[in-house]
C-alpha cells in the first residue's frame, strides 16, 4: 500500500478552494448566514420585551393619575403610542395589532383615592403572544404603587402603608389562558408555507437548466407571465392541503378556536401562497443551480422565522429590525391569521396588513418577469 502523498492532498485542496472561488453564491452565503445570525440574535432578538407600544385612556387628569402614568412610561415595559378618546378606539388598535396594552385610568380616580374607596384601573393586554404581555402585566400592581409613594404622603400616608390603595384589574384578550400555542400555530402556518411553497418553485428553472430542457422552453411561442403562471399554479393546491392540515389539526387537536371569516383567512392564504411562488420564481432565475436556489431559499427563511414574530415579540424588537420585518411577507401574514383566528377581526381592521402583501407581491412578481425576460435575452 503506497504511503499518502502530501502532493496528491496540495492539489485536491487548491482545486477545492478554485471550485470554492468560482462558487460565489455558496461562499457568500458561508460567510453571510453566521453574520445575519450574529446581527439577529445579538442585537434583534430580545426575548424580555420593552417599550411596548400602549393605548392610554385618562379620564381623571388628576395629579395621582399623572404620577401612575409616568411611572408606567418609566417602567420602560409600555410607551404611551396613542391616546384615543373613546374607548371603542382603543379596541380598534388592540384589535389591529397596532398596541400591546390598554390602559385606562377612571373618572373621579383621584377623588375616591383621597377617600380610601381603593379605586379601579383597567389595563387590557393583548395576550395573543403571552411572553410579550406577561412581564408588564405582572410587574403593574407594583409599577402603580411606586407611581403613588411620593403623592401618598403627609394626610396621605396612611394610604401608602395600608396596600393595595389602587385596584389594577387585568383583562387578558383572545387568549386569557395565556396558552402557547394560541400564539405560534397560527403564526406556524406562515412558516410552513412561506418554506414549502418558495423551495418548491426554486427549483423550477434552475432544474430545467440541469437537465438540458430550458433551450426547448427558450424556444417555445410562450410568454414569461404564462411561463410564471403555468409554473406556479400546481402549487396552489398544495398550499391549501397545507392550509387544511393546520386549521384541522388548530381545531381539534389544539383546540384554537378560528373566530373570524374563513373565506377572509383563504384571501389572505390565497395571497401569501402566491407571494411565495413568485419569490420562489425568481429565486429560480437568478440562480444558475438547485443548490443555490435552495442557499437562497434558507437565507430568506431565517429572517422571515426571527424578525416576523413568529418566535419573539414584534413590537419589541428594536426599530430598524422592525423595518426589516415590515418588508418580510411572514409578517403580515402572522398578524392577518392571528387577526382573523384569535381576534375575529374584519377586512376593515386588517387592511393595514393586507396591502403590504399585496406591494410585495407586485415587486416580486415584476423583478421575477425582468430577470426571466433577461434569460430569454
Amino acid at each position: 500500500m503506497s504511503m499518502i502523498s502530501f502532493a496528491r492532498i496540495q492539489a485536491v485542496l487548491l482545486k477545492e478552494f478554485v471550485q470554492m472561488r468560482r462558487d460565489r453564491m455558496t461562499f457568500a452565503m458561508m460567510v453571510g448566514v453566521p453574520i445575519m445570525q450574529l446581527i439577529m440574535f445579538g442585537f434583534a432578538i430580545n426575548s424580555d420585551p420593552r417599550h411596548l407600544p400602549t393605548a392610554l385612556i385618562d379620564r381623571d387628569h388628576s395629579t395621582f393619575s399623572r404620577s401612575i402614568i409616568a411611572a408606567v412610561e418609566n417602567s420602560t415595559f409600555m410607551d404611551i403610542a396613542y391616546r384615543p378618546t373613546t374607548e371603542d378606539e382603543a379596541e380598534s388598535l388592540i384589535r389591529e395589532g397596532k398596541v400591546n396594552f390598554i390602559f385606562i385610568i377612571p373618572e373621579n380616580f383621584g377623588r375616591d383615592l383621597v377617600r380610601g374607596e381603593n379605586p379601579q384601573v383597567l389595563m387590557v393586554a393583548d395576550a395573543t403572544d403571552p411572553s410579550a404581555t406577561s412581564g408588564a402585566a405582572n410587574s403593574m400592581k407594583e409599577i402603580v404603587r411606586s407611581g403613588l409613594q411620593r403623592d401618598l404622603s403627609g394626610a396621605l400616608s396612611a394610604m401608602a402603608d395600608r396596600p393595595p390603595a389602587v385596584d389594577v384589574v387585568l383583562h387578558k384578550r383572545y387568549n386569557p389562558a395565556g396558552i402557547t400555542q394560541y400564539n405560534i400555530i397560527p403564526g406556524l402556518l406562515a412558516i410552513i408555507i412561506a418554506m414549502t411553497m418558495t423551495m418548491i418553485t426554486a427549483v423550477a428553472i434552475t432544474r430545467e437548466k440541469e437537465r438540458g430542457t430550458m433551450e426547448n422552453l427558450l424556444a417555445m411561442p410562450i410568454k414569461p407571465i404564462e411561463m410564471m403562471t403555468g409554473k406556479i399554479a400546481p402549487y396552489v393546491i398544495i398550499g391549501y392541503v397545507q392550509t387544511v392540515i393546520v386549521l384541522l389539526a388548530s381545531e381539534f387537536v389544539f383546540n384554537i378556536p378560528i373566530v373570524g371569516s374563513l373565506l377572509l383567512l383563504f384571501g389572505a392564504v390565497s395571497i401569501y401562497i402566491i407571494v411565495n411562488l413568485m419569490i420562489g420564481f425568481l429565486f429560480s432565475s437568478l440562480a444558475e443551480t438547485q443548490m443555490q436556489a435552495l442557499q437562497m431559499t434558507f437565507f430568506l427563511l431565517l429572517p422571515q422565522i426571527l424578525l416576523s414574530g413568529f418566535m419573539f415579540p414584534f413590537l419589541g424588537m428594536p426599530r430598524w429590525a422592525q423595518y426589516v420585518g415590515e418588508a418580510l411577507p411572514a409578517t403580515h401574514f402572522m398578524r392577518l391569521m392571528r387577526g382573523i383566528m384569535l381576534k375575529g377581526a374584519d377586512g376593515v381592521d386588517l387592511l393595514s396588513s393586507f396591502w403590504p402583501l399585496g406591494v410585495i407581491m407586485l415587486i416580486v412578481g415584476t423583478l421575477a418577469m425582468i430577470k426571466y425576460n433577461e434569460t430569454l435575452d
